[in-house]
């Protein structure tokens, strides 16, 4: 099981602006433009747009128009974890659509359902443990 290749790509692009964040300038204002997010994360410079325009839309990132233009994280990189990235661009996490509270499940009765337990189990760790990486601290580490 893996995530969505869109989810990857968006932990990489947040992961490059959080560098320079880090690197270049304390106060975050340092913009980069997608030509070079793309260029540095060997992401397809459409396939960038697309996701940038789902980071801004969550908040993660801001954007900036005309020639100084670009983009920059909107927080701090350890205010920013991986699950705010990964469902910023999947929705929120669910291990199975069946933990879901709208999902009709056809076990019965559903409250005696072993899976619809288990897969919530399982949901909650993730959740938990994505909440526990943030790009501050990711950042800092050598990948």
């Amino acid at each position: 099981m893996h995530i969505n290749l869109e989810s990857d790509y968006a932990v990489r692009i947040v992961h490059c602006l959080a560098a320079e964040y880090n690197a270049e300038d304390s106060s975050g204002e340092h913009r980069i433009d997608a030509q070079t997010i793309s260029d540095r994360t060997a992401v397809s410079l459409r396939f960038t747009l697309k996701i940038m325009r789902k980071l801004v839309s969550a908040g993660i990132v801001t954007s900036y128009k005309g020639a100084h233009g670009g983009y920059r994280l909107s927080r701090l990189p350890q205010e920013i974890t991986l699950r705010q990235v990964i469902e910023a661009v999947e929705g929120p996490y669910r291990f199975s659509r069946c933990v879901d509270d709208d999902y009709i499940c056809n076990c019965s009765p559903m409250e005696a359902c072993a899976f619809r337990t288990a897969f919530d189990e399982v949901t909650k760790l993730v959740i938990k443990k994505l909440d526990e990486f943030n790009f501050g601290t990711l950042t800092s580490k050598k990948i």
